[in-house]
């Protein structure tokens, strides 16, 4: 089969989508299945096929993370895509890529599929006036929904998107097929002693101590003022635990100044950005995992945390409750209290215990990778395929 992967960014950029077009592309390419993947490109001023990517010209727009924005409209790209001759068009974005691949399935009569990554009616504010966002929430789901109609399949990573599907209004199926995760990378066998060692005392923390981290690109929607709030309320320094905020983004400094403001400074540690693939001795260095995001919709950050064995505290959010298991892959909070608690149960669990809980938690990632990924979508793809 012949496959058009379209995503608003990709490599070199790193974030979940790209990771997910990424893992998805080499899952296929696995299974012998050719990919195109179609993406913008602020630094070219044509459009050019490369190493099985159609790079397409694009603005950068800084207000939202700095992302490059194609025209939705190109009769090069057009003819581009129509040389491939594809099979299915699938949609990861919904600017100008996503309209373009939109288009290019009903100009040339491809089926289409939708995959919803984000939760957008979190990621307004970034580019709409606070007075606005209502207003703007209006129109995004009427476009959404536009968006859900034609399509000839939709999914998503998580039942959220099935609901907010539902929220604007369109009523089908929607196939909720789990993120991948890049195992080999992150699997603890794999991952170097020293730069394990390295990490620590990069950042003066001491072997004895236990490290809680979130890792993850620092807007709002994250709600990592959250954790730094329910920190303050109930960790104390004697109980010898150190947060690690791994990433960077438009509130980092507001963050920075409400641990200062908190008196939790000595407490938590700011990295900045990591490239990707100096992530892996990151997550092993650490001890466990937590978040207290409710807008995303099936964190890779947290999936790689859990590829390494950290067990995951995850604030409640009744969409995403099944994953993370109690006592399984990690636990659940909703109260500064049960997220201490929880925290001083792992720091405070028995060797053999921990152990046990460390190998159920990278077991319960093992069937999220490229091929699993794969094989997922090419049964939506199978259906739909004219």
């Amino acid at each position: 089969m012949r496959i058009a992967l379209f995503t608003e960014t990709y490599l070199p950029h790193i974030n979940g989508v790209v990771t997910h077009v990424k893992l998805l592309k080499e899952g296929l390419e696995k299974l012998g299945h050719t990919v195109l993947i179609v993406t913008a490109d602020s630094g070219t001023r044509h459009h050019y096929i490369k190493d099985g990517i159609l790079y397409c010209p694009a603005a950068k727009l800084k207000r939202f993370y700095s992302y490059s924005v194609a025209p939705p409209i190109s009769r090069k790209r057009l003819k581009l895509i129509d040389d491939f001759k594809p099979d299915i068009i699938h949609i990861h974005n919904e600017f100008g890529i996503g309209i373009s691949g939109f288009r290019a399935a009903e100009i040339l009569r491809i089926p289409l599929v939708y995959t919803l990554h984000t939760m957008y009616d979190e990621y307004l504010y970034y580019v709409v006036p606070k007075k606005f966002i209502d207003a703007s929430k209006r129109v995004a789901h009427k476009y959404f929904k536009l968006l859900g109609e034609h399509a000839d399949a939709i999914t998503g990573p998580s039942k959220k998107c099935e609901e907010y599907f539902k929220l604007v209004g369109v009523n089908k199926e929607v196939h909720v097929i789990p993120n991948a995760v890049e195992l080999d990378s992150f699997m603890p066998e794999n991952i170097n002693m020293e730069a394990k060692k390295a990490f620590r005392r990069k950042y003066n923390i001491p072997d004895s101590k236990m490290i809680a981290c979130f890792v993850g690109r620092l807007g709002r929607e994250k709600s990592v003022d959250v954790v730094l709030d329910y920190w303050s309320k109930s960790i104390k320094e004697s109980d010898d635990i150190h947060l690690i905020i791994i990433g960077d983004g438009p509130v980092r400094k507001e963050l920075e100044e409400q641990a200062q403001s908190l008196g939790i400074s000595s407490m938590v540690t700011f990295t900045g950005a990591v490239q990707h693939d100096e992530l892996p001795p990151y997550l092993a260095s650490c001890d466990v995992y937590v978040t207290a995001s409710l807008s995303d919709t099936n964190s890779i950050s947290m999936l790689e945390g859990m590829a390494t064995g950290l067990p995951v505290l995850q604030r409640l959010d009744r969409l995403n409750e099944d994953q993370v298991v109690n006592g399984e892959n990690g636990y659940v909070f909703n109260s500064p209290e049960e997220m201490a608690n929880e925290l001083l149960k792992i720091k405070n669990m028995p060797e053999e215990e921990l152990s046990k809980l460390k190998e159920s938690v990278t077991k319960s990632v093992l069937n999220s990778g490229a091929v699993t990924l794969a094989k997922h979508l090419l049964e939506v793809y199978e259906e739909i395929k004219h």
